[in-house]
């Protein structure tokens, strides 16, 4: 997949601003939305393994499991590697039981083949999302994170993700909580780039201190 230039996010911060003119100003405050722009060097097992290990942990702590379990993988968190140790191990490392099943649900799907990521390329935000949340303990968070950062897909809209939502109250100065099914509503107007619109909610928030 071609990488987005600056030149295309750039004409995307502009449409979100026509159509929604609350975003400028956290669109001039804020760098270029990043989705979609570099290349990933983790594989896409990999990433999602490191989603798993992330749920309900802080940054650190999972950082920590991360590194532990790459050290009894021989270095490489793959299908391969992971599929070689006993579910001991990896609550060794320092995984629940409910992140060692859906480590070793993903694995198995990947080993078998049930899920080939070769696919990916050709299939549809909601047919990915299918497959994955198939498996036991990937939610569909999980997959809207994975589509937008791993994958770089532009047209991901997370509603049930509490910051984006956050985000868009602060930026619409909103007095009452704005639910998923509302904003749902909301992103029909950002078809085609709803992922870097939900960015930029997110900079809302990291921006709570700011003049902006």
């Amino acid at each position: 997949m071609a990488l987005i230039t600056q030149e295309q996010m750039s004409a995307f911060t502009r449409k979100i601003v026509k159509a929604d003119p609350a975003f400028s100003l956290i669109i001039k405050a804020s760098p270029l939305c990043t989705i979609g722009r570099k290349r990933n060097t983790r594989s896409h097992y990999e990433t999602l393994v490191s989603s798993i290990i992330s749920q309900q942990l802080s940054t650190k702590a999972a950082d920590s499991i991360t590194r532990r379990l790459r050290e009894q993988a021989a270095g490489k968190i793959d299908p391969d590697s992971i599929s070689l140790m006993s579910p001991e191990q990896l609550r060794g490392c320092g995984l629940s039981n409910a992140k060692v099943r859906a480590i070793r649900e993903l694995t198995t799907a990947i080993s078998s083949k049930t899920i080939n990521f070769h696919r990916f390329p050709y299939l549809s935000n909601e047919e990915i999302s299918q497959e994955l949340t198939a498996l036991w303990g990937i939610g569909r968070w999980t997959v809207e994170m994975f589509l937008m950062f791993h994958l770089g897909r532009l047209d991901v809209w997370p509603v049930g993700d509490l910051g984006v939502r956050r985000g868009w109250e602060k930026l619409h100065k909103l007095d009452a909580q704005i639910e998923p099914e509302q904003l749902d509503l909301k992103g029909s107007q950002f078809e085609g780039f709803q992922s870097v619109v939900a960015w930029y909610c997110w900079r809302a928030l990291e921006g709570e201190n700011s003049t902006w």
